[in-house]
């Protein structure tokens, strides 16, 4: 499991690439984008350097369409 300090919540997550944390829930459960589970409470989290690959490929995906 990745350091817990490495993560942020789903509303963190949501503001950080702006989208609701509402759409961050539809992405993990159509596998777009994968959510680690917090094992104290089992939230969602995410990891930032997995948040900013995401956002590369959403980014070059708008450039190629």
């Amino acid at each position: 499991m990745k350091n817990l300090q490495n993560l942020m919540t789903i509303a963190q997550a949501a503001e950080y690439i702006g989208v609701t944390p509402l759409t961050l829930r539809n992405w993990d459960k159509a596998g777009k984008l994968q959510a680690v589970r917090n094992p104290l409470n089992g939230y969602r989290m995410y990891d930032k350097e997995e948040l900013d690959k995401f956002l590369s490929l959403l980014q070059k995906g708008e450039q190629d369409g």
